[in-house]
């Protein structure tokens, strides 16, 4: 069983973790410092969900997952006809790393498309810039594997 499904949005990073206690209650709250990010795996999640609607049941065993991360080109790539300049670099060689990138995805689908990220045993990150046709976002592809 495969399953595939772009997610629409800038993909984003899940960031660094920060810990703090809580100034009434004292437990120790756990945030991601990038404010982005939430909305990000949100996104990731609520697209996952309706794919997996589709009578899907969640995978079990070893997976090998694609994440290709599509990122928008900066205004700079573009001349004053919104043509890509030939000097523009055709790939994203910046941050956010893919690793980054894909750990935020996988988070995200960590209860929806499979029960831990350690069930991914083939993974390929790809990041590339969207073009004309292609829209900012994430495109999954997830492979049950032999187990």
């Amino acid at each position: 069983m495969n399953i595939r499904f772009f997610v629409p949005g800038i993909p984003q990073t899940a960031g660094s973790k920060k810990a703090f206690r809580h100034r009434y209650t004292k437990k120790i709250i756990v945030k991601d410092d990038n404010e982005k990010g939430a909305a990000w795996r949100h996104t990731v999640q609520w697209e996952a969900k309706r794919e997996m609607a589709k009578g899907i049941e969640i995978f079990k065993g070893p997976l090998a997952v694609t994440f290709t991360f599509m990122l928008p080109r900066p205004k700079g790539h573009f001349d004053k006809y919104g043509r890509v300049k030939k000097s523009a670099p055709i790939y994203p060689v910046v941050r956010p790393d893919a690793l980054k990138l894909s750990r935020a995805a996988e988070d995200a689908l960590t209860g929806i498309c499979w029960n831990d990220d350690s069930q991914i045993v083939i993974e390929r990150l790809i990041k590339e810039y969207s073009d004309g046709t292609a829209a900012a976002g994430c495109l999954v592809f997830i492979q049950k594997m032999e187990s």
